[in-house]
């Protein structure tokens, strides 16, 4: 997941994806829909950050997800 290849759009769907995946309350979810609703540089490398924390799997299901 890079930082510029993400558009708030694309943030929204992977925080929805997560959600599903992780649940609502999880951080990175909630990390995500923070960086959606802000769109700000610093909240984006936060929830990446926690992103790239996750699992592989749940990583790779959220990432699938969104390709579909």
């Amino acid at each position: 997941m890079r930082e510029e290849m993400l558009g708030r759009d694309a943030i929204v769907r992977l925080a929805k994806a997560l959600a599903f995946i992780c649940g609502s309350d999880h951080p990175a979810t909630v990390a995500l829909q923070a960086a959606a609703a802000t769109g700000s540089a610093t909240d984006i490398k936060k929830a990446r950050s926690i992103f790239l924390k996750l699992r592989p799997g749940d990583r790779k299901a959220a990432l699938t997800m969104l390709s579909e």
